[in-house]
């Protein structure tokens, strides 16, 4: 009997402890090492319904991402994986984590990370989980059905975004990059921390016109290759 009221005010006592912690929505950095004991940034983006986990180096060399929808039950954080660059098997499955709030931020385990926020209290205008459900070819915009197997999503905290492309029934993993962004009057700015599909982009910065429209995101200007692009981006 002793032990049960001295584990429901254990149990109490964290649940004050998260309801008292920083919100785990927004953007999250941690730092951990490789076998060789090279430094890798570990770059974490969360929002209402997805997040998304990024391992690259100090150069911008991306290792791995893994991501989904998310749900919290206490300490419990259950991760519904749609990808995973390094583990394809894992697509489908539930990942669980045990999290511990810290002054620094969290503790997550098994990871052994610990992700200290990042956002600083910037809003962002163009915080959440978006995905593309339209893009422009030649003169016709084409539409993406949302529930599609193939999905492009791009997920942005108060200041870091990153994009997702990949395929939740074949498990593939397509491209992935990220790094900071900045909005100001009507241009979206993309600085790139790391890019999947060819490094050299690492360093660069993209800049576009974007407009919200009836709550879609319309993104047009030059792509990373220098083609003209228009998207549109659906919550």
């Amino acid at each position: 009997m002793l032990m049960k009221i001295t584990n429901l005010i254990i149990a109490l006592l964290f649940c004050v402890y998260v309801g008292n912690a920083q919100s785990p929505i927004g953007g999250w950095q941690a730092k951990t090492t490789d076998t060789n004991g090279n430094e890798l940034n570990v770059s974490a983006i969360v929002t209402e319904t997805h997040q998304v986990i990024t391992w690259y180096d100090t150069t911008g060399d991306f290792i791995k991402t893994m991501g989904g929808s998310w749900t919290l039950y206490g300490d419990r954080w259950q991760l519904n994986v749609e990808f995973d660059s390094h583990t394809p098997d894992n697509v489908g499955r539930t990942k669980e984590f045990t999290i511990i709030p810290s002054a620094e931020g969290y503790l997550f385990l098994p990871l052994g990370l610990t992700f200290k926020p990042i956002d600083n209290g910037y809003p962002g205008k163009l915080m959440g989980a978006w995905q593309m459900t339209g893009r422009k070819r030649g003169e016709e915009m084409v539409s993406r059905p949302i529930n599609q197997a193939r999905r492009t999503l791009k997920l942005l905290s108060g200041k870091r975004f990153q994009w997702i492309a990949f395929n939740v029934e074949t498990k593939e993993f397509f491209g992935t990059g990220g790094g900071t962004y900045t909005t100001e009057d009507g241009t979206y700015t993309e600085n790139i921390e790391f890019f999947s599909r060819d490094h050299s982009r690492v360093g660069a910065s993209l800049a576009f016109t974007y407009q919200l429209i009836e709550g879609h995101w319309h993104h047009s200007g030059l792509s990373s290759k220098g083609s003209p692009i228009y998207e549109i981006w659906s919550k």
